[in-house]
């Protein structure tokens, strides 16, 4: 996943659905249910411009075309057919659960607050391997969010007239409708994210749509809408990681990143130099993930938007 871009449609096999995480998770299901990821899978298919777009491009099903489903809905396999089932639920972002949910669950066949501290770290590594993505994973997490709201498909924009991408920017779409801090606090608030994770989600979020905006201009043939609009993208994102590498000269992975992708260039059929462009700033933008907790970086905090720019009411 980290490596390339994901609209590749999640294996419908390996998903259990928002019901089985609703067990457990039912504030945060609740919250869920007040998102345009919940009313997508009722509203997208009577809208007048998805509509347009699938005359464009041949589709007659929205909920059955894999143009439309892998970003749009989640996909079940159900009596052998793979059948949508709910819009953007929990394992859109946190990956198909089948391997992994009843592991995360378990509390190491003890009950809550019994397990030791190796027992619960043995457990989350085993849900990791098995697939999980979990809130810390923050560049996994991102990946998902601008493997959608980043379009890499030349045809689906220049002749189904799709838009080839969100103004999406992590912290103000991650702190909005969409936010869910309610586990460990049992339900009790819904608090906004601490500075320190806001700044990492800002800056990681910048990696992560360079990162996609390249891949996007990889895929580019021609000089139409698709190839203007995405090109802008990764200029503009190359731009502002060239200003967030002078503002924080303690992360050098920031100026690595800023580097390669201003020696690749933004021109047609140039899919390999910038792919591989991509790969090397998923790696960085994993290491900078990893290594950083953002306690260093309030140079930024000017930089980072405020409750007011948040997307969508919060659910309290």
């Amino acid at each position: 996943m980290l490596a390339g871009l994901a609209p590749a449609q999640a294996d419908p096999s390996m998903i259990v659905g928002p019901n089985e995480c609703a067990e457990c998770h039912k504030k945060e299901t609740s919250i869920w249910q007040n998102t345009h990821h919940f009313s997508t899978f009722r509203d997208l298919p009577k809208s007048e411009d998805a509509e347009k777009i699938a005359a464009n491009m041949g589709v007659k099903r929205l909920k059955a075309e894999s143009l439309c489903t892998n970003c749009h809905f989640t996909m079940q396999t159900v009596d052998g057919k793979e059948k949508a089932i709910a819009g953007n639920s929990c394992e859109s972002c946190h990956g198909p659960a089948k391997e992994w949910y009843k592991v995360h669950s378990d509390f190491s066949g003890k009950k809550e607050g019994q397990e030791t501290e190796a027992e619960i770290a043995a457990r989350w590594e085993k849900a990791e391997a098995a697939g999980m993505i979990r809130p810390k994973m923050t560049y996994a997490l991102a990946k998902n969010c601008f493997s959608c709201h980043l379009v890499p498909n030349e045809e689906l924009v220049n002749v189904g007239g799709h838009t080839p991408g969100s103004a999406f920017e992590l912290v103000s779409w991650s702190q909005g409708e969409v936010r869910h801090n309610t586990w460990y606090n049992k339900g009790k608030s819904n608090p906004e994210a601490s500075i320190e994770r806001k700044r990492m989600l800002f800056l990681v979020g910048r990696i992560v749509e360079l990162e996609t905006a390249l891949i996007g201009v990889s895929k580019a043939t021609e000089k139409k809408d698709y190839a203007v609009k995405m090109a802008k993208r990764a200029s503009n994102a190359t731009k502002v990681m060239a200003s967030l590498a002078k503002l924080l000269p303690e992360a050098p992975e920031l100026g690595e990143i800023q580097e390669i992708a201003s020696g690749a260039k933004l021109k047609l059929n140039n899919q390999d130099e910038l792919t591989d462009a991509a790969a090397k700033i998923s790696v960085l933008g994993l290491k900078f993930a990893d290594t950083y907790d953002g306690t260093t970086f309030a140079a930024v905090d000017k930089y980072i938007p405020g409750a007011d720019k948040f997307k969508g009411p919060v659910t309290q």
